[in-house]
């Protein structure tokens, strides 16, 4: 081992000089340990950091698909259903397969009072796809125009930014009244402050405007999307068409811990019984039952949230096996540190806590960085998708404030863990048998 002299310290009470001896080898070794040690920790805490990381965006990705799935539905009852007329594909009481037929006025008040798990109940009358060229002053366009209940708000909401929707005594008095979408607002309108009370004509019947609506236009069922749809009270539509007993569509929502599919069956059997359609003809009554959609919806993101917890863990969890490895490392080229505190008298809580708080320092120090730096990237992405939200499937990903919560507790746990394996390889050093290694 070489050795040579460097520096020297001049005694008070002498007049020589002692010479003090650097074991430069020795020094190299123990530089060399600590940027190893250190070395080790930044890789083993990036385990931790990635695992983290990868949770957060990916638990933020299905928040965001949550959110999108969520606005495809907003402002329709999730308990709700849609029923239509169809063709009929087999022969029934002298009629032929293949006959066309109608729900009328009839069915309305049959199905009210026979089905008492229905809430609300709303016919729609579409006129077979009618539209009107409306006109107002000098502006004109040409809209969809569908006749609704008053029980229609219940299933689909107007989102009314002006005026009222329409109501009970203008459905009985058939009033000529009517409700138009924002776009039709923009068009007809342009720089007027309100339509409220002015007059619009609709094919050359004048209505008066009670409201404006907008509405969601990622689900169109009942005659096109509310924001360019123009809508009357069901009866005042019947009327003007000379249909006073035709109806498109009849919607329902079900009462609270009823079921939204029992409903369905019920409404299209009692229909078939009084159409004259055959039980088992399963073309002529056609249905959309949004409860079904949305439980579906609700399956397949329950799924990829289970898939995301399982791919985040997993790679947490390597993270922290390998705190727990370099900690065991830790312990063993300690031994002999730890050997003498405890021939000095170091209780075994002591020991325990240093090792503990090692690993819960190296654990939560990596964790938090990789959250805050997963929350970073969630907002950055959220921001570059603002300008192209109608075309982004994944809409406003984020992580909400349990869930970052939930993170620091897992953590901190992983921390424990971590360090549980190696606390235990410590409180078993011996002094007697630490003191003899070199």
């Amino acid at each position: 081992m070489s050795k040579f002299k460097v520096g020297y310290a001049t005694s008070t009470h002498t007049n020589y000089k002692q010479m003090k001896v650097f074991d430069s080898d020795r020094f190299e070794e123990m530089w060399v340990t600590i940027t190893r040690n250190k070395v080790r920790s930044v890789l083993t805490g990036f385990g931790v950091f990635w695992g983290i990381f990868m949770l957060v965006v990916l638990m933020g990705f299905g928040e965001g698909l949550n959110h999108s799935v969520s606005e495809q539905v907003e402002g329709f009852a999730t308990n709700s259903c849609f029923i239509t007329s169809g063709r009929t594909s087999e022969p029934y009481k002298g009629y032929q397969a293949g006959r066309w037929w109608q729900m009328h006025n009839s069915d309305i008040e049959l199905l009210r009072k026979s089905i008492p798990e229905i809430e609300y109940l709303s016919p729609v009358l579409i006129g077979n796809g009618w539209e009107g060229k409306v006109v107002f002053e000098n502006n004109a366009g040409t809209y969809a125009v569908r006749g609704l209940h008053d029980n229609y708000q219940y299933i689909e909401s107007p989102f009314l930014t002006q005026g009222r929707f329409i109501n009970k005594t203008d459905v009985l008095l058939r009033r000529k009244v009517c409700v138009i979408g924002t776009k039709v607002f923009e068009d007809l309108f342009a720089g007027k402050k309100s339509p409220i009370g002015k007059h619009i004509q609709v094919n050359g019947i004048y209505y008066q405007v009670i409201g404006v609506s907008g509405g969601n236009e990622s689900i169109n069922i009942s005659g096109g999307s509310t924001t360019e749809t123009i809508s009357v009270p069901y009866t005042t539509l019947q009327h003007i068409t000379n249909q006073p007993d035709a109806i498109d569509y009849i919607t329902a929502t079900v009462k609270k811990g009823a079921s939204s599919k029992e409903m369905e069956e019920k409404i299209k059997t009692l229909l078939k019984e009084h159409n004259s359609i055959s039980p088992t003809d399963m073309q002529a009554v056609r249905s959309f039952n949004l409860e079904e959609q949305f439980k579906m919806f609700d399956y397949l993101l329950i799924g990829i949230m289970l898939l995301i917890w399982i791919v985040g863990s997993g790679t947490l969890i390597a993270g922290v096996v390998g705190v727990s490895n370099i900690m065991l490392v830790t312990v063993k080229e300690r031994t002999k540190e730890i050997g003498v505190k405890r021939a000095i008298g170091a209780r075994p809580l002591t020991i325990a806590t240093q090792i503990l708080s090692e690993s819960l320092l190296l654990t939560i120090l990596a964790g938090v960085l990789g959250l805050v730096l997963g929350v970073f990237v969630l907002r950055v992405m959220d921001v570059a998708w603002l300008s192209d939200l109608e075309n982004t499937f994944i809409k406003h990903p984020m992580v909400s404030f349990k869930t970052a919560i939930v993170s620091m507790t897992i953590l901190i746990f992983c921390g424990l863990i971590a360090g549980a394996i190696p606390t235990i390889r410590a409180l078993k050093i011996k002094a007697i048998d630490a003191i003899r290694e070199e």
